[in-house]
């Protein structure tokens, strides 16, 4: 599944070729899972609708609505609308609506000329004025499609700002083990297997240990630590382990620095000693018994 770093890849290649971008028509197909608002309302929703921002929030692709309008004039009276916001920034007389892209195991939001083939498993496209496509891609049809009226602010915290008192304020008193704490989305969104083990791993702390055995100094050392893997794995555009590609179709590079992801049996980076891979939480769990305690 893509995860934070994999997300953000993808919202920010979306958002540097799409925004300012209208939508002209909507296709959509039908298939069962995908759609967790009806298909009617994403349609009536993005139709006409200019894509004012794309980004991320938690595991989430939140795609940010404004004008509608569908000519010329109409865009050019949207766009002197700009000086009338309000000051929460939403516009006098402009239904505020977002459309958010969970991408699910396999999901893709591809963008794309509009003569270039769709690929299969295509189950939206997103037509803009300009030819281009917005291609919702996903095989398995575990992503989710949905369209919310106010703007999305996720289940958890931002782990990418978070601060060192609120860290460790998340998983005071939690008997659960830490890797299962840091996949926990209603404490830290975006936050996957990848980069919770990649993260214990730099920490030296062993996943299994109860999330509020930790001390402030090692709680402290794991927010700084998560916080170097994501912004890494962000500025190599993810992981690239299954079907993740960007906006582009690119894949990622940060699996070459993987030290325990994935390495089960393998050497350790640090000491030489195998690489253990376990359960915790559900999850295959990769971490080294000599580095991590």
């Amino acid at each position: 599944m893509p995860e934070l770093p994999e997300v953000e890849t993808i919202a920010n290649g979306v958002h540097a070729r799409v925004r300012g971008a209208r939508i002209v028509s909507v296709w959509t197909s039908g298939k069962p899972q995908t759609f967790k608002s009806p298909e009617v309302e994403i349609e009536a929703v993005l139709t006409g609708a200019v894509i004012e921002r794309v980004r991320r929030v938690g595991k989430t692709i939140v795609v940010s609505l404004g004008h509608r309008g569908t000519s010329k004039a109409d865009s050019s009276a949207a766009l002197r609308n700009d000086k009338q916001r309000l000051p929460n920034g939403k516009q006098k007389g402009v239904e505020q609506a977002e459309f958010l892209v969970h991408l699910g195991m396999t999901g893709q939001l591809l963008v794309a000329e509009g003569e270039v083939p769709a690929p299969a498993h295509t189950h939206a496209v997103l037509t803009l004025a300009d030819g281009r496509e917005v291609r919702f891609v996903d095989p398995r049809r575990f992503g989710r499609l949905s369209i919310v009226r106010e703007a999305y602010a996720g289940p958890g915290v931002e782990p990418t700002t978070i601060e060192d008192s609120e860290f460790a304020g998340l998983f005071k008193g939690r008997k659960i083990a830490i890797k299962a704490a840091l996949l926990n989305q209603s404490l830290l969104h975006g936050v996957g297997n990848i980069y919770a083990d990649e993260s214990l791993f730099r920490a030296g702390i062993r996943p299994t240990r109860p999330a509020g055995n930790l001390t402030k100094a090692e709680l402290g050392r794991l927010r700084v630590e998560l916080q170097k893997v994501l912004a890494r794995a962000i500025e190599l555009g993810g992981s690239s382990v299954s079907d993740y590609v960007d906006a582009e179709g690119m894949s990622g590079y940060f699996q070459i620095e993987h030290a325990v992801y994935g390495r089960g049996g393998e050497p350790c980076t640090v000491c030489g000693a195998a690489i253990k891979k376990i359960v915790v939480g559900g999850r295959g769990t990769h971490y080294c018994a000599k580095c991590q305690r």
